[in-house]
């Protein structure tokens, strides 16, 4: 039985001594050789919406939005004659834009010229924050001894509200306005120093090694790899910066009195005018959001990112 097994394994294994090589087909062979690669389907061009499709989005959802607001604003006025209808109101704003830059005493002056010292103040304050907290990020951000020892400090002093430090900058600078922009100063540093640092600690590495090689000065350093590198991250810090700083001076002129769309909104409730509270604070919405897409526009156009709004 074995015998036969092994004759047979045998005959399997040994071609015919007179027999030529077996042919098998061609495709067979040229399959084997050659395995073919596996088939990936191209990728899909992305469907454009249709014109109309876009059109909608952009403008129908806004408004409807705005029209149930209204809505809600008409049925809350419908049951409390206190409040003001929307009509009424809009009447009172075009009263009001009809000369928004009257003038006639020191407290008592158009709404433009209150948003137009609000932003002064503003811009006084938020540039004093730039200035001292964009180079401190850089600093935190390429020192580790300065991150560690800045760091409880900010965590510390980061939460604490606006309206806390107003008191702290009328005992120093004695008088409003210093004290306000001291308030804008103090709350809108930390964006900028927070996110300017934490883009020079996500510089990458082989950029830094690459400066190493070829021995670039600290300088170099900075101008040629961390500033493009960080831009980004810092504008992010600037725009969140901008916003904190219109919200605190809302609040800090309320306080401290004067000339001012937080002053003009507080002498307003003591007058009891309610139509004038709320278009002042429809004009700080617009005025907040005219500053945001401003800063928008100036990321998009120092980066290469993607920025949304």
């Amino acid at each position: 039985m074995s015998a036969v097994v092994e004759s047979i394994m045998g005959d399997n294994a040994k071609p015919a001594g007179n027999a030529g090589p077996v042919e098998r087909p061609q495709a067979a062979n040229e399959a084997q050789a050659a395995p073919t690669a596996p088939v990936t389907a191209a990728p899909r061009a992305p469907r454009k919406k249709p014109l109309g499709a876009s059109a909608f989005m952009r403008i129908v959802p806004p408004v409807l939005g705005v029209a149930v607001l209204v809505l809600i604003w008409q049925i809350i006025a419908a049951k409390n004659s206190s409040f003001p209808t929307p009509w009424a109101t809009l009447q009172e704003a075009m009263s009001m834009f009809s000369d928004p830059f009257y003038r006639n005493s020191p407290n008592d002056q158009g709404i433009g010229w209150n948003v137009l010292a609000s932003l002064q103040r503003v811009g006084v304050g938020f540039g004093l924050a730039a200035l001292v907290g964009i180079p401190l990020g850089f600093a935190i951000g390429r020192v580790q001894f300065l991150s560690a020892m800045f760091s409880p400090i900010i965590s510390l002093l980061k939460p604490v509200s606006p309206l806390a430090w107003l008191p702290i900058g009328l005992l120093v600078f004695k008088s409003a306005n210093p004290a306000a922009i001291w308030s804008i100063f103090i709350c809108s540093i930390w964006p900028m120093i927070i996110n300017t640092a934490v883009g020079v600690q996500r510089v990458p590495q082989d950029y830094m090694n690459v400066a190493r090689v070829l021995n670039l000065s600290e300088w170099k350093i900075l101008t040629k790899i961390l500033f493009p590198s960080v831009l980004p991250y810092m504008l992010t810090g600037v725009r969140l910066s901008i916003g904190t700083a219109w919200l605190v001076i809302v609040a800090a002129e309320m306080l401290t009195g004067g000339v001012g769309i937080g002053f003009w909104v507080w002498d307003e409730w003591n007058n009891l005018n309610v139509p004038h509270i709320i278009i002042a604070i429809v004009v700080i919405g617009v005025v907040g959001l005219i500053l945001e897409q401003a800063l928008v526009a100036l990321a998009k156009a120092f980066t290469y990112e993607q920025v949304s709004n």
